[in-house]
């Protein structure tokens, strides 16, 4: 077991992307927001950055069955196993009534950087708070 709090946070990420590109599962002792610590084995798919900055691992989740949400900085420890992935993981879908439509690889790439770094608001040329 590898306690978070006395190794880097590269070092964890690392570890989990190498869970990821193994398909190994991951066992976390996490911490939600009500304070609660819980132990969940976890099958890790993706590692994003938040609009707010914090780390968002993306799992399926073995004691639910479904896919959740874990933020790096709650898991307070983990262990990697070497048993692989069990759980089919869902199908990304659009909002309903909304289509996405990629027509070059050159789209798909611009999609998935922009994705976690769009603006919050509108920027337009009387926009003068990003100004240098």
């Amino acid at each position: 077991m590898r306690v978070t709090a006395k190794q880097t946070t590269t070092k964890t990420l690392a570890d989990l992307y190498r869970s990821i590109d193994r398909a190994q599962a991951v066992t976390i002792t996490y911490r939600d927001d009500k304070g609660d610590e819980t132990i969940r084995t976890i099958e890790p798919y993706e590692i994003r950055t938040t609009k707010a900055g914090r780390i968002q691992v993306r799992a399926m989740c073995r004691l639910r069955g479904d896919a959740r949400s874990f933020y790096a900085d709650a898991i307070r420890s983990y262990t990697c196993h070497r048993m692989g992935f069990v759980l089919d993981r869902p199908e990304a879908t659009p909002p309903a009534g909304r289509s996405i439509v990629v027509r070059s690889a050159a789209q798909l790439i611009a999609r998935e950087l922009g994705r976690d770094y769009l603006p919050a608001r509108r920027i337009d040329r009387t926009t003068t708070a990003l100004a240098a």
